[in-house]
Formats: structure tokens, C-alpha cells, sequence
């Protein structure tokens, strides 16, 4: 296997560790609407993501970056022709990111339920835009001899791509609601539980005319077992939820993005981003990718950087392991 091949798997596991992590806290915002019933449940469910949320984001940086390094024509060619779309998901993480700051900060109820819609909608918007993204990624777009995107953002608005955002929008929220009841108490997690199964129900229909579409239209024997997986895990994350088994419905639910995602990306090997005008100008891992010894470098500085990082989340994620409810939020408004 070439070093172009193993960066390619790379950045397929970055983005899957970031559709995993960051999935379920952007389904926890969205929830803050759909299951809160008042400003101390959606403290609860902010409080669930408060501690890891901005290092969950570390995977999209790590995942941007490592593109950039290892494949700098798919970098400028997907930021040049995914303009719009990824400056709106980044506006949203940015103001996502204040929204949780910033919240607390004054007492007024008006100015800590402005900063929790905000975070509802940054929550909803990104988790709809990236399968957008991804979908036409899938697909393929308009690249031209020069390897680079002659389309407009209306050619990325196709039903294919707005299936993939109602998807990864729906199921980011399931994740999400499996991961408040794996971290409350009380009621809002008996309503958690309720929650999941109409959402996973919406999910599991959405996704299967996704991953077959997917599936009759580029896929193979890998991506079918993929595809396999994702739906069985998803059935088995609804079952384990109803039974009140949230560590199994969480890790199921997760197995479910990490089985699509790799289905999505063994479908485009060994093209990293299919031109839809001319297969002969799709950008692929040998011309689009790095010199290998810019390759070999980074391999170096993965392989030292990498555990530091996980060790230091997985730290992280253990310290504030503990389950919360309505009866750990102080009375005062600040």
C-alpha cells in the first residue's frame, strides 16, 4: 500500500471519529427543542456536551488539516467549489461556540434563551449541511480538465445530496438522544428513551433509500458489507434503547455512522472526488495527493501526536463519565 492509499484511510477515520463525537453532541443540540420542556432539561442537555464538545471539534480540524497536507488538490478544489455551504458550517461552529460561553455570562432569561436557540440552529444546520457535502463528494461534481469545480451551489442542492443531509440531520439526532439518556436521570431520560424510537424509526427509512441508493449507484462487495453493518447496528441501537441498554444503544448507534462513513469512503477509493463531466477528470489519491516525502513526514507526526490526543479525549470523556438531571441545576437564573 502506497502512503497516498494509507492518508486516504486516514482522513476516513478522522472524519469518522468526527461524525461520531461530534454527531451526537450536535443531536444533543438539536434536542434542546425537541425534548427540553424547560430551561433547567436544556441546561441538563447542554451540560451533558459542556465538557467535551469543543474537543470533539479536534477531529474536524485534524481531518482539514490532514487534507490539506496530504491532499492539497482536493483541498482547494472541494474549498473553492463547497464555498457557501462550508463557510455557513463554519459561521455555525463559531457561533456554537460562543452560544456555550457566553450563555452563562449574564443572568437575564432573554439572553440565555437568544444563546440556547443559537445553539439549537448551529447544531441543525451543520449536521444537515455536512451530508449535504458528503453526498456530492459521493456523486460526483463538475471538475474540469484543470481539476477544478465549474459548477454553482444550485448543482449541489440535488435530491441525492438532500437525502444525504436529511440523513446525517436524523441521525445525528438519534446519536444524540441515545447519548442523553446514557447521561441523564429521571424523567427527561425515560422521554429520551420514547424519543429514540420515533427518530431511529425516521432514521432507519431514511437511511436505507440512502445506503442503496448509494449502493446500486457506486458500490461494490466491500461497501454492501458496509452497508449491511450500518443497518443492523441501527435496528440493534433501536432495540437496545427500548430495553433501557443506553451504553449498547450509544455504541451501536455509533458502530451505525462508523459503518455509513466507511461506506461513503470505499465507495469514492481511489477517487477522493469524482468529476460527474469526465471520469478521466476526477481527482484520485495518486493526483491530487502530496509528494511522498511530505507523506512520510506526516506519518511520523501522526503516529507521535495521534495517542497523545486520544488519550487525553478518552481522559476527558472519563471524568465527567457521570449521569445528571434537573436536581444537579442550582436554582439561581446565573
Amino acid at each position: 500500500m502506497e502512503l497516498h492509499d494509507v492518508w486516504f484511510v486516514l482522513i476516513a477515520v478522522l472524519w469518522t471519529g468526527y461524525f461520531f463525537l461530534e454527531g451526537f453532541d450536535f443531536g444533543v443540540g438539536v434536542l434542546t427543542k425537541l425534548l427540553a420542556r424547560n430551561r433547567p432539561e436544556k441546561r441538563v442537555l447542554i451540560n451533558t456536551i459542556g465538557p467535551v464538545w469543543d474537543g470533539n471539534e479536534v477531529w474536524l480540524l485534524s481531518a482539514g488539516g490532514a487534507t490539506f497536507a496530504a491532499f492539497p488538490e482536493w483541498y482547494a478544489t472541494l474549498f473553492s467549489g463547497f464555498y457557501l455551504p462550508l463557510l455557513l458550517i463554519l459561521v455555525c461552529l463559531i457561533v456554537r461556540g460562543v452560544a456555550f460561553e457566553y450563555r452563562v455570562k449574564r443572568p437575564e432569561e432573554s439572553w440565555q434563551r437568544n444563546w440556547e436557540t443559537a445553539i439549537f440552529w448551529t447544531s441543525l444546520l451543520p449536521a444537515f449541511l455536512w451530508g449535504v457535502a458528503f453526498a456530492n463528494i459521493v456523486r460526483g461534481v463538475k471538475i474540469d480538465s484543470d481539476l477544478e469545480y465549474v459548477g454553482n451551489v444550485a448543482d449541489l442542492l440535488n435530491p441525492y445530496a438532500l437525502l444525504g443531509g436529511l440523513v446525517t440531520l436524523s441521525l445525528f439526532t438519534f446519536h444524540g438522544t441515545v447519548f442523553v439518556g446514557l447521561k441523564t436521570v429521571g424523567d427527561i431520560r425515560e422521554r429520551a428513551r420514547k424519543l429514540a424510537l420515533r427518530v431511529g424509526l425516521l432514521t432507519a427509512v431514511l437511511a436505507l433509500v440512502f445506503l442503496l441508493w448509494t449502493q446500486a449507484d457506486k458500490g461494490d462487495t466491500a461497501s454492501l458489507v458496509a452497508l449491511i453493518v450500518a443497518v443492523v447496528a441501527l435496528v440493534a441501537a433501536l432495540g437496545a434503547a427500548q430495553v433501557g441498554r443506553e451504553g449498547w444503544a450509544f455504541a451501536l448507534s455509533g458502530l451505525t455512522i462508523v459503518a455509513a462513513v466507511a461506506m461513503l469512503f470505499l465507495t469514492l477509493f481511489p477517487n477522493v472526488m469524482p468529476s460527474s463531466l469526465n471520469a478521466d477528470w476526477s481527482l484520485t489519491v495518486t493526483n491530487a495527493s502530496s509528494s511522498p516525502y511530505t507523506l512520510k513526514i506526516m506519518t511520523w507526526c501522526a503516529g507521535i501526536a495521534t495517542p497523545i490526543v486520544l488519550l487525553y479525549q478518552g481522559w476527558t470523556y472519563w471524568v465527567f463519565r457521570k449521569r445528571i438531571g434537573t436536581h444537579h441545576i442550582a436554582d439561581a437564573a446565573h
